[in-house]
């Protein structure tokens, strides 16, 4: 196992660096000047001196490669520029608005793991009946409504006409209710189609039919032993799915103006802030490499048999 630790973590590394390369490829190939754009941002005049001097400073003057390595140098040092939009180191930047992002995320993975595992239960429980239809029925229309459009509608509903939550910002522990809730309904029918599958196909194992032959409550032959099984089987999914959710906040976080990296994603594509766009392309990257790791290795510490391939 120590081995495969190191194995797979050796391999992140030139996934990286070529997600790096990639990143740093593709803004050099946008039709801008990413001087005149720097100085257009920062209310300068771009002539063509200002132009030329601004080309030195962000090292434009020197041939890609050059330029590539020496952006990776600077990456590794935790430097990633400063921001054209901000005038301020993009690290500091990120790490202001992760936190706001991080939580909103967190508040949507409990959301949509409590809901979609209590819909999933009610659906076992009630197999094959009017009611598992209808509530499958219900909860996959819901996914599939647009969340920007959702998000609006639940921001005039409950925001604007009953006023009970604020319109936007981080303001208090309700602000994050209505984005998080906008932001759960496509993982609430994800996990709910994962774990209804999973929960029906462990009702076909032997140890099901024994707990029956004893004279146990259905409920609780699903709650106390298919339950947990099946989490066995939807953790690779179920993990994989929070980075694309940290990642899904982009819309969410401008809708209802919530101060995280979405948020500031966008600004910096609208600002064209090439410094920005390319540490989000790497710190998303990065977080699905990690998750990926670690939903592995947990897979592995609760399934001791895959040790042995």
């Amino acid at each position: 196992m120590k081995n495969y630790i190191i194995h797979r973590m050796l391999m992140m590394i030139p996934l990286m660096l070529l997600i790096s390369f990639i990143a740093f490829l593709l803004l050099n190939l946008v039709p801008s000047n990413p001087a005149e754009v720097a100085l257009r941002v920062g209310n300068i005049v771009p002539t063509d001196e200002a132009i030329a001097l601004m080309q030195q400073e962000l090292g434009l003057d020197k041939p890609f490669l050059i330029r590539y390595f020496h952006w990776l140098w600077q990456i590794l040092h935790l430097d990633f520029g400063r921001s054209f939009i901000f005038r301020t180191p993009v690290l500091t930047e990120i790490l202001n608005a992760l936190p706001a992002t991080l939580y909103l995320a967190a508040a949507t993975f409990i959301l949509s793991l409590v809901i979609s595992f209590s819909i999933a239960f009610l659906c076992v429980l009630t197999r094959n009946t009017w009611v598992d239809k209808v509530i499958r029925c219900i909860t996959f229309t819901l996914m599939a409504l647009p969340n920007y459009w959702l998000g609006l509608l639940l921001i005039w509903v409950f925001a604007v006409y009953f006023d009970l939550f604020p319109v936007s910002g981080m303001l208090s522990f309700n602000s994050v209710l209505l984005p998080a809730i906008t932001l759960s309904f496509v993982y609430i029918g994800t996990y709910l189609r994962l774990m209804r599958g999973a929960m029906l196909n462990q009702l076909q194992q032997p140890y099901v039919f024994y707990a029956r032959a004893r004279g146990l409550p259905e409920s609780r032959i699903i709650l106390k032993h298919v339950l947990p099984n099946a989490l066995h089987t939807t953790l690779v999914s179920i993990g994989l799915s929070i980075p694309s959710l940290i990642a899904g906040t982009v819309v969410i976080e401008n809708i209802f103006a919530w101060p995280g990296i979405g948020r500031l994603c966008v600004a910096a594509i609208l600002g064209r802030d090439y410094p920005m766009i390319q540490a989000y392309i790497l710190l998303i990257a990065l977080l699905f490499l990690v998750f990926n790791f670690l939903i592995d290795l947990l897979q592995l510490k609760l399934n001791p048999s895959l040790r042995r391939h």
